[in-house]
């Protein structure tokens, strides 16, 4: 699977000095290294090199300062990563290829440049919003099919957590997530229900979302 080159590639942009997460805003990894203005790396990964790692690259490209592929190098050495063709490409379109041994050791194939315009600074700046507000890095680059675990998601929970001790006003969540109030009366997921005016409580599905995905420390986590 993808997430296997997750964890040799997030190290790989560690050293380079980025502060990396999966699984923000599409993109399978992004990286930050903050200043006055952060510096944005993304990389994609696919098992193998081809044309549609490629394509997602260059969707990418707008909202980074870096771009990056990544991908399995063939153990016959007959993969892309040996096409000169495929590297000239991602020469020419300033794409970085990264490929991962079996061994997850990560060695560069094509350095990553910026020829092309970066031109979308609204999804670039959620990129960076959601990579800040995301608490440790919990969803693995690569993952298909299952829910992402994001800031807003991490968020409710931390709601439903609390509220699994018994019913409380949204301005009693504040110091476990900040937009408590607005997280409730959305109700997206489902976990809440409104006990009286201005208190809230946990419905059945709360709680199942507890045990699939426990906060450490709280009383469901520990069950």
């Amino acid at each position: 699977m993808e997430t296997s080159l997750y964890l040799p590639v997030k190290m790989f942009l560690e050293t380079a000095g980025y502060e990396v997460k999966g699984e923000i805003g599409g993109c399978d990894i992004v990286g930050l290294a903050e200043g006055e203005t952060p510096l944005v790396v993304i990389c994609e990964l696919k098992l193998s090199f081809n044309l549609e790692l490629i394509l997602q690259a260059v969707d990418r490209a707008s909202a980074s300062d870096e771009v990056w592929i990544a991908a399995r190098i063939s153990a016959r050495g007959k993969g892309r990563e040996a096409d000169r063709r495929y590297r000239d490409l991602c020469r020419r379109l300033g794409i970085g290829m990264l490929g991962v041994s079996d061994a997850g050791q990560v060695s560069v194939i094509v350095s990553s440049v910026s020829p092309m315009p970066r031109s979308n600074p609204k999804r670039r700046t959620r990129l960076v919003k959601e990579h800040r507000k995301r608490q440790g890095d919990p969803a693995l680059g690569g993952s298909t099919k299952v829910p992402i675990m994001t800031a807003y998601r991490q968020q409710a929970l931390a709601c439903a957590a609390a509220l699994a001790e018994g019913p409380l006003r949204p301005r009693d969540l504040r110091s476990v997530a900040p937009t408590a109030g607005q997280i409730l009366l959305a109700n997206y997921y489902g976990w809440f229900i409104r006990v009286e005016k201005g208190i809230y409580g946990l419905s059945d599905s709360g709680r199942e979302a507890l045990v699939r995905w426990p906060i450490p420390g709280s009383s469901q986590g520990l069950e």
